[in-house]
């Protein structure tokens, strides 16, 4: 099978509209939540989020071109435009047939539908609906606009597996040109779901956090006070490309992803299994995948929402696959981005790749009484950055619906 490298990556993130500004943030254990601005929260539980910041569409899409897709489809767009540039790539000198897009979002135009559906039911009964609503909303259309743009003719669709979507999308786009079904993909995430129906909604199943007294301190993952998940919002983009591809053209090779693991929970509609099941599967058929040993791993970027059942369960799937003992770093980053959804695995994949690259590992902040059941265990990257040999970083993301998906990057 063929080797895939890493060149390009893009990010929009509430921690930095670039990779540069996120990964700086990220490494320096900024937080990015505060009050929410986009809509009124004074009857919400939760007033807070980590949004964008400094953000206007307009400084990077044509105003006519921005009315015609919802927010999730503008970062894509975006993200992706930043991956291109970063991986030096001018699309004429190469054959669009074998270049593919996969791309994935967990709720896709939630603001678009949400809007559509208030302003009919607030009127008159007429179904006076915005010709791009549909358009605007469905999922799979951020990777139809992103090939439509750069005229990429090859594989195309969008991947769903809640908050294990983009990293879903990573695992089939690596497959595919393993395959010798593409020369390269361009895959990833976008979400915008820091909308009234969105909180309201996570917060019916009381699964955000409201500790709306100090925001930037609110995600605190494997903290025994930890109270529930930031919602944050964004998108990651990475070029995955056939490895002789990317040598003939001479391309900047970032890093290199040597195995994807999948697997299901089978347990609960939005808990996890309470001794992780899943994720146990899914990190063995990642290393399985990759021909690797537990202790190759230097670095895992945890799925660890700061969710009380989901953090503990992934911490005891990380104990029977890696030991007590193990010598590898841990951290949560979504103690600093907030969870982005359908998007997380994708900025969390740039963080492992950037660690690979730059041999630093991004902390963990805001978690200082960690569960006693893992005192002593791990090392969790508290509080600051840590600098080590990272050869191999591992990436987990899991789903309501009990989806698990894992990637391995390798030091190139």
């Amino acid at each position: 099978m063929n080797r895939v490298v890493i060149t390009g990556l893009g990010a929009i993130t509430p921690l930095g509209n670039n990779v540069s500004d996120f990964w700086q943030s990220l490494t320096n254990g900024i937080s990015g939540a505060a009050p929410i601005t986009k809509f009124d929260t004074s009857k919400f539980k939760t007033k807070f989020a980590c949004e964008l910041k400094n953000f206007d569409p307009l400084d990077y899409i044509e105003k006519a071109e921005a009315r015609k897709y919802d927010l999730f489809t503008q970062y894509a767009l975006i993200a992706v435009d930043e991956a291109i540039k970063d991986g030096n790539i001018n699309f004429d000198h190469l054959n669009r047939n074998r270049i593919g897009v996969i791309w994935g979002s967990g709720n896709g135009g939630i603001g678009t539908f949400q809007q559509q559906v208030m302003e009919y039911a607030q009127g008159d009964g007429t179904p006076r609906f915005n010709p791009f609503f549909i358009p605007k909303m469905i999922v799979d259309i951020a990777p139809g606009v992103i090939s439509i743009k750069h005229g990429l003719r090859g594989i195309n669709y969008a991947t769903v597996s809640a908050c294990a979507t983009s990293n879903t999308s990573i695992i089939d786009a690596f497959n595919y040109i393993r395959w010798g079904k593409a020369d390269m993909i361009i895959t990833g995430g976008s979400e915008a779901p820091i909308t009234e129906s969105s909180v309201g909604g996570f917060n019916a199943s009381k699964a955000l956090s409201t500790f709306n007294e100090n925001p930037a301190l609110a995600s605190r993952p494997f903290d025994i006070n930890r109270d529930g998940f930031v919602m944050g919002e964004g998108a990651g983009a990475i070029i995955l490309e056939r490895y002789e591809h990317a040598v003939k053209r001479n391309a900047p090779i970032i890093a290199e992803i040597v195995g994807g693991g999948m697997a299901a929970d089978a347990y609960h509609l939005t808990g996890t299994h309470p001794q992780g099941e899943g994720a146990y599967l899914g990190m063995l058929a990642a290393l399985e995948d990759a021909n690797l040993s537990a202790k190759k791993i230097d670095y895992l970027n945890t799925h660890a929402t700061s969710t009380p059942q989901g953090d503990t369960s992934e911490l005891r799937a990380v104990e029977r696959v890696f030991g007590r003992d193990s010598k590898l770093n841990i951290s949560a980053t979504k103690s600093m981005t907030g969870h982005l959804l359908g998007a997380a695995g994708a900025i969390e994949a740039i963080a492992c790749i950037k660690a690979v690259q730059t041999d630093t590992v991004p902390p963990t902040i805001n978690s200082v009484d960690i569960e006693p059941e893992f005192e002593g265990a791990f090392n969790l990257t508290l509080h600051k950055a840590q600098h080590r040999l990272v050869n191999h970083a591992m990436s987990n993301t899991f789903g309501f619906g009990g989806h698990i998906a894992t990637t391995i990057f390798k030091k190139f």
